[in-house]
């Protein structure tokens, strides 16, 4: 068993494959805020590619704010920042590589002044984010800039040093102000539409409040490019931890494994320079819009509508969800009918084989993708991957029966109980005010769509609210599977 760090590197077996240059020689061209295991099993990847091809000024610097980013602090730095990689095809075809792109990590907590004096350096020229939804301060309602988290309040009092992601950005971006320094681009690598623009709004917003001659100096000169991100990546787990020694003989206390099915479409601005991401395999557009569109309505809203449903039927592994033909049924219904006719045409993808690509990336055993992953923060995630199609289909006079019914499997999953009655654990940043919503429910059918921190003026819509009340009811009746299969048969009859 080798243990993972710069000096065993030429100890490694020839199966894992080991950088293609010398990490000492890396100098960081980019800070990342949110180092988990998509960003480096995506980002922190292609900078890979991009460094074994001698672009060495653009190594990551990652950043960690959170308590829990202790724990990769302590493994990377036991592991000199190395980390492996283990990549899946669906036919279990497995390749691991040691990443090497990190050649820095600072844990904000430990020492902020030194976060803010990497992020004002001029050598920085990049910052990416991988924060999640709830990172932007934003309503998801109504879009507006509503701070909850404590480090945010915090920092909107002028109280220094910062402790959140935008009094970092903000303040950084004032010390490159005062001292003539080219400003950085902002790159959000988050699932939200428009990833750049809600980056911009909570960034301007954050600085209004406190200088609003600096909001108005990074609207004039800051980029925030828009991106979309794909890589379906597990959470890290011991059982991770103990198939990457048992197949390769390293020992890595963060390997991360992921689908071998890759893609980063990145807009094209970048006014303080960015690497050749083109010669790595990002695709480089004017517009993101109908990529992103594609990726958040079909893939990311797929995880939503197979994982309540499939937890309430008491499955536990996407696999297995994938492979049920009513589960699959169910998911080409809602892909096909109601999610795809609200996308606009899409450069050089055909939709209809997307669609079959994803259910085959679904299926692959080999990643053993949970649905509990794709069930936490549903508050965060059916605003910006369901509700829009809910939107577009009402607009046009459309059907929404399926997306009716993973609502209602969320409001039935947040009860806490599987249809044979085994617990359920939901995880929400908004639980409290869910359970007010479920609370009225029960006195009141279609009241959860009510919750106007998740819905806003969506649930008042008559045909969602009579489609929402009658999938509960048949919930509630047959269970998920009844439920899917009542569901079925109405729309073979139309």
């Amino acid at each position: 068993m080798v243990h993972l760090d710069a000096r065993t590197l030429g100890r490694l077996p020839e199966a894992v494959i080991q950088p293609g240059y010398d990490p000492t020689r890396v100098t960081p061209g980019i800070v990342h805020l949110g180092v988990g295991a998509f960003h480096r099993a995506h980002q922190a990847m292609y900078v890979d590619r991009l460094l074994a091809a001698g672009h060495h000024e653009w190594g990551i610097c990652g950043v960690g704010l959170l308590p829990g980013d202790t724990a990769i602090r302590d493994v990377l730095a036991d592991q000199d920042r190395l980390y492996t990689l283990v990549t899946v095809d669906p036919d279990g075809t497995a390749q691991a590589r040691v990443i090497a792109s990190v050649v820095d990590f600072l844990f904000a907590p430990d020492d902020p002044v030194a976060v803010l004096d990497r992020l004002s350096s001029p050598q920085t020229r990049i910052v990416s984010l991988t924060i999640t939804e709830g990172g932007y301060s934003t309503n998801d309602a109504t879009g507006d800039f509503e701070p909850r988290d404590p480090g945010t309040r915090h920092d909107l009092t002028g109280q220094q040093p910062p402790q959140s992601v935008l009094g970092f950005l903000v303040t950084a971006l004032a010390r490159r102000r005062s001292a003539g320094t080219v400003p950085f681009t902002v790159m959000s690598c988050d699932n939200i539409r428009g990833n750049g623009r809600v980056a911009r709004r909570s960034v301007l917003a954050f600085a209004e409040r406190l200088d609003p001659q600096l909001a108005a100096w990074i609207a004039d000169t800051v980029a925030f490019p828009s991106s979309m991100v794909d890589r379906i990546t597990p959470v890290t787990t011991d059982a991770t931890r103990r198939a990457v020694s048992a197949a390769y003989g390293v020992e890595d206390g963060w390997p991360v494994r992921a689908e071998s099915f890759v893609q980063w479409v990145l807009e094209d601005h970048f006014p303080a320079g960015r690497p050749p991401w083109e010669t790595v395999g990002v695709q480089l557009v004017a517009d993101v819009e109908a990529y992103e569109l594609m990726k958040l309505r079909l893939l990311n809203a797929a995880h939503q509508a197979m994982g309540y449903l499939g937890v309430l039927a008491g499955e536990t592994l996407v696999h297995e969800v994938c492979r049920d033909p009513l589960f699959v049924g169910f998911l080409l219904g809602y892909l096909r009918q109601e999610a795809i006719p609200t996308l606009r045409p899409v450069p050089g993808v055909d939709l209809d084989a997307y669609v079959d690509q994803l259910i085959a990336r679904f299926t692959s055993e080999a990643i053993r993708d949970t649905l509990a992953r794709q069930v936490r923060d549903g508050s965060d995630h059916l605003p910006k991957f369901l509700l829009p199609v809910v939107a577009d289909q009402l607009a046009a006079g459309r059907p929404v029966d399926h997306c009716a019914l993973v609502i209602a499997g969320w409001s039935r999953f947040l009860e806490g109980k599987t249809d044979a009655g085994g617990p359920v654990v939901a995880v929400d940043p908004q639980m409290p005010v869910l359970h007010e919503a479920l609370a009225a429910e029960r006195h009141t059918p279609g009241a959860f769509l009510d919750c106007r921190p998740v819905f806003g003026d969506l649930g008042a819509q008559p045909v969602l609210r009579e489609a929402f009340v009658a999938a509960r009811a048949a919930l509630a009746e047959r269970g998920a599977r009844g439920a899917i299969e009542d569901l079925r048969q109405r729309t073979h009859d139309r």
